[in-house]
């Protein structure tokens, strides 16, 4: 049987003045992993938080954080967000000039290497890495804002990378990220994802629904 899938609540939803408190809650509330979204204003068009924010927040997670870093040049701040306490570190192969150095890099610091495709970036473009990465994350909307709709076409490129991650017989996390509701949630996990990222749907109700939420999203 299947492991149930993980789910990621993105932190973007939550009440930036508790997050440790909020943290803490979706973690009681059943949450895999916490999942962190750095936006620059330059790689995408939001600005939301650095490695002090990273940092700061690191005490209050017992679960792994999942940092996605939506930032170009991205290779200067690798570092510092590991330093800051990220476990994971998920980088877009355009937001640098050498994805391949950059997952190398990532793995160098002892921290788990992850690669982002956005909506319009070919599933081939994972080829020639896969044997750097922990984790695949596929982008479901275009990245730089929460509450955006499911983009329906990216089914396909899940399933393209559940056939990729198989031929590979190594543990790779597939993520997705976008527009994740309990409707949307059942067709990625159909499709072979096995950690969804969500942040509305989650965060939705305040902390007493966290629960039923979290739970509804794993189907």
């Amino acid at each position: 049987m299947a492991a149930p899938v993980r789910i990621a609540p993105s932190i973007l939803s939550a009440d930036f003045a508790r997050l440790g408190d909020e943290i803490a809650a979706v973690e009681a509330a059943g949450a895999d992993l916490i999942h962190v979204d750095v936006m620059d204003g330059h790689y995408v068009p939001n600005i939301t938080i650095g490695p002090a924010v990273v940092k700061a927040i690191k005490p209050h997670a017992k679960k792994p954080l999942d940092v996605h870093l939506m930032i170009s040049p991205v290779d200067p701040f690798v570092e510092d967000f590991a330093k800051a306490g990220a476990d994971i570190i998920t980088v877009h192969p355009e937001a640098g000039p050498h994805v391949h150095r950059t997952l190398q890099f990532i793995r160098s610091l002892g921290k788990k290497p992850g690669v982002v495709l956005n909506p319009g970036t070919p599933i081939e473009t994972i080829d020639n890495l896969m044997d750097l990465v922990d984790l695949v994350l596929i982008m479901s909307v275009n990245p730089g804002f929460g509450g955006q709709s499911f983009i329906e076409s990216q089914i396909g490129k899940i399933a393209a990378a559940r056939k990729r991650i198989d031929a590979t017989g190594r543990d790779i996390a597939l993520e997705v990220d976008g527009g994740i509701n309990p409707e949307t949630a059942k067709r990625c996990i159909a499709a072979g994802a096995t950690v969804l990222v969500a942040g509305t749907a989650v965060f939705k109700g305040g902390a007493g629904q966290y629960a039923a939420n979290i739970a509804a999203l794993r189907g």
